[in-house]
């Protein structure tokens, strides 16, 4: 019986976002329970000689319009990031920090920051404007930022990517029930049918 999944994602990765609105859907039909694991996408697309979809440009244009089609199902809202590709190593330790300290905070975290990306089009970037998004979400910004730059928590964030990619991750979002994989955010409905036929 599998009660839990494991979930692998990346802030700067649209469909990990779009994923990310659906965790509550997987769990109340399913009882199971995510395990989060947040990952640096760049260091498992170095690692596997995978590239963004938006390095080609008519599939990158494709790929927001598809994305869309899913975010307008889901009833959830998308807007292109005009800022995109964000850089998200010093978002995704913070991520780690926080989520080995308080499972509440990580939650309200991964929120904000998904909320700032692909919601309000922020410029990630602009360390200014990380700043301003962690206030807003009841963070102290030179606190989160050292927690983040702490040498253990780039270790375990590097520890995880690399573990990913052990386990087959090319891309994000990618889930796994038991030792079944699914990537992207279109199979959720995958997902949900491996964890109910595993009980």
């Amino acid at each position: 019986m599998i009660r839990d999944f494991d979930f692998y994602f990346d802030f700067g990765s649209l469909a990990s976002y779009l994923a990310h609105t659906q965790l509550p859907r997987i769990c109340a039909q399913t009882g199971a329970q995510a395990n989060m694991y947040p990952m640096l996408l760049g260091g498992v697309f170095q690692a596997t000689g995978n590239a963004s979809p938006m390095a080609v440009p008519a599939k990158g244009r494709y790929v927001f319009i598809d994305m869309k089609r899913f975010a307008d199902a889901y009833g959830v809202p998308l807007v292109m990031n005009p800022h995109f590709p964000i850089i998200t190593t010093p978002l995704m330790r913070a991520a780690t920090a926080l989520q080995a300290q308080s499972e509440a905070e990580f939650q309200r975290y991964m929120d904000a920051i998904y909320r700032a990306i692909w919601v309000e089009g922020l410029n990630m970037n602009d360390p200014s404007v990380v700043a301003e998004v962690f206030a807003r979400a009841g963070f102290d910004p030179a606190k989160l930022l050292a927690m983040a730059n702490d040498q253990a928590t780039k270790d375990k964030l590097k520890a995880v990517t690399l573990h990913a990619v052990e386990r087959g991750v090319f891309g994000a979002p990618t889930f796994f029930v038991g030792d079944q994989m699914y990537w992207g955010q279109d199979r959720i409905e995958q997902v949900i049918q491996a964890l109910k036929s595993s009980v």
